[in-house]
């Protein structure tokens, strides 16, 4: 779930992918993303070159999952068991998917370490690296 919960914004590297979901090895990763894979959840796009290029997104029916993704987190948040004020004192920053991530962004809360986005950009301030790993 954390896999799909991550390739719901989008395309990822696997350095990406070990990044957000750190501390899993690159091992136990890859072997998922294949389970995944045959399973028909993610799909593989091999861009070759050197270094090799691959990135992982959603299939039509791995985005089928992303409603339980939001019941999850509905349930996390009406259960109280990841405050997003406590997060943001803690880690710094919004996690990627806190609806209070778009208020940050109306009013320019952001820590020192990042700039705001151009307003003609559509983009999301980047992903600090959190050793924590939260289901709810």
């Amino acid at each position: 779930m954390l896999v799909v919960r991550d390739l719901c914004a989008g395309p990822k590297r696997t350095t990406e992918l070990l990044e957000d979901l750190h501390p899993i090895s690159s091992r136990t990763l890859m072997g998922r993303l294949r389970e995944m894979e045959q399973d028909e959840v993610v799909l593989r796009n091999n861009y070759g070159g050197l270094p090799r290029r691959v990135e992982y997104e959603l299939t039509e029916r791995g985005r089928r999952l992303i409603p339980l993704l939001d019941a999850l987190m509905n349930v996390g948040q009406a259960l109280e068991c990841n405050d997003c004020q406590d997060r943001k004192e803690s880690a710094g920053y919004y996690c990627d998917f806190c609806p209070h991530q778009r208020d940050a962004v109306q009013f320019n809360d952001y820590p020192e370490s990042r700039e705001p986005p151009v307003e003609s950009e559509p983009t999301r301030p980047p992903r600090r690296k959190d050793d924590s790993i939260v289901l709810l």
